[in-house]
């Protein structure tokens, strides 16, 4: 995964801390989900498309990663855990669909970890991250 993240992470963009939590969380989804599809494809490449994304919706809900930044919160540094709490008590003005607001903010705060930890160009942090909470989940099954 580290070498893959490589050539997208340290863009030359702003810097991770001078964006909105919001921003974050919007870039942290996209790698979380990709991880993910990832690691589902590798483990599972005979299944279909449709039981592909399956699987993939179940690590990626509010709920799961709720779940997950909870699981995970130990290991976390303390200035990772300062933008976990940006990221949960940014007001996103959206409405969760499938999960409570306690778990939807924490999922926020989850994903501007992820995002902070991408744009920053930490890939060794973030695979760690992300192999962390793939196990945790894997784990809490």
């Amino acid at each position: 995964m580290e070498n893959s993240l490589k050539g997208l992470m340290g863009m030359n963009g702003p810097e991770p801390g001078t964006l909105s939590p919001l921003v974050l969380a919007y870039v942290g989804d996209a790698c979380f989900e990709l991880y993910i599809r990832s690691r589902i494809v590798a483990e599972n490449a005979k299944l279909s498309p449709q039981k592909l994304h399956r699987l993939t919706v179940g690590y990626v809900s509010a709920s799961s990663q709720s779940d997950i930044i909870h699981g995970i919160w130990d290991i976390l540094e303390e200035a990772e855990k300062a933008v976990v709490k940006k990221g949960r008590n940014a007001k996103s003005g959206t409405t969760p669909k499938n999960a409570d607001v306690v778990q939807y903010r924490y999922a926020t705060g989850f994903e501007t970890l992820v995002g902070y930890l991408f744009l920053k160009g930490d890939t060794n942090r973030l695979s760690y991250i992300l192999d962390k909470s793939y196990d945790f989940f894997v784990s809490d099954k």
